[in-house]
């Protein structure tokens, strides 16, 4: 899938992060529209999921996907996979969960990561870490990690030497993350090209505190060098699929066509 577009969830669903992880949208009529679109695949959010799952078997949304020639991208999102007590039995089940969806849907890799800021000591990060890339391996599934401002581990030297050398795991670069912690494009073209699983595109401009990633716009209409951030991705010798992962509390209300089309239709010439 070199140089495809896939649209991940948060810029498709017509929803906010906080406020509700479940789409408004029919899932059959979001996959017909990313196709009608030109978008070579989507991804999953496990509350979404689920909500799609009280209606369908996971056999009826792969036809769905087959279908309209749209695969399964990424299936998201594994949390608290590293602590312990009622967070980690709720993180297990959903790990559970979804290596077994994500395989039955054709995924090629499942998201991990920590929204909360959650601390960990460093050899049993990456002692957890190997343990869910050994679970994902038996579903042939990878693992990426997306590092962000929020996570206890963001610096990349910390995030290279957690995911270490498992063989299926690796990290989820997305520039909207890379741009708000202050990771250079350089840093990103340095990275070894087996230790990137997916790249995340979209735009951004600098407020007060810095880049806000629950405020990002579509590619050419902030300030980031998304061109520069290809190129590095490229140099390290990344060669796609390109997702697109806009969050802004201003999507809400848009239509499903307006979503798909404008994510298409700006990202494009970054990656073409």
């Amino acid at each position: 899938m070199a140089d495809k577009l896939v649209n991940l969830f948060w810029s498709a669903a017509g929803v906010f992060p906080g406020e509700t992880e479940v789409s408004p949208f029919d899932f059959a009529a979001r996959v017909q529209s990313a196709a009608r679109t030109g978008f070579a695949g989507i991804s999953f959010w496990h509350a979404d999921l689920a909500a799609i799952c009280a209606t369908r078997s996971l056999g009826e949304v792969r036809r769905i996907l087959d279908d309209n020639g749209i695969v399964a991208c990424e299936v998201a999102f594994i949390e608290d996979w590293y602590v312990d007590g009622e967070r980690r039995a709720a993180s297990d089940e959903r790990r559970r969960w979804l290596l077994e969806a994500a395989q039955a849907l054709g995924a090629p890799h499942v998201k991990a990561g920590d929204r909360r800021n959650t601390p960990g000591e460093s050899v049993r990060l990456a002692d957890e870490f190997a343990r869910l890339c050994a679970d994902a391996a038996r579903h042939g599934l990878r693992v990426g990690y997306e590092f962000m401002r929020a996570s206890f581990v963001h610096r990349l030297d910390a995030c290279l030497a957690m995911v270490g050398d498992t063989p299926n795991g690796g990290l989820i670069v997305d520039i909207a993350h890379t741009n708000a912690i202050g990771i250079a494009n350089a840093e990103i073209a340095a990275l070894p090209a087996d230790r990137i699983v997916s790249v995340e595109l979209s735009d951004n401009v600098r407020g007060p505190k810095g880049y806000d990633v629950t405020a990002r716009r579509f590619c050419g209409e902030g300030e980031l060098d998304v061109a520069g951030f290809v190129t590095a991705a490229r140099a390290a010798g990344y060669r796609g699929p390109w997702a697109v992962e806009v969050v802004n509390r201003a999507l809400r209300g848009w239509t499903l066509d307006r979503l798909n089309e404008t994510g298409f239709q700006t990202t494009l010439p970054y990656v073409s």
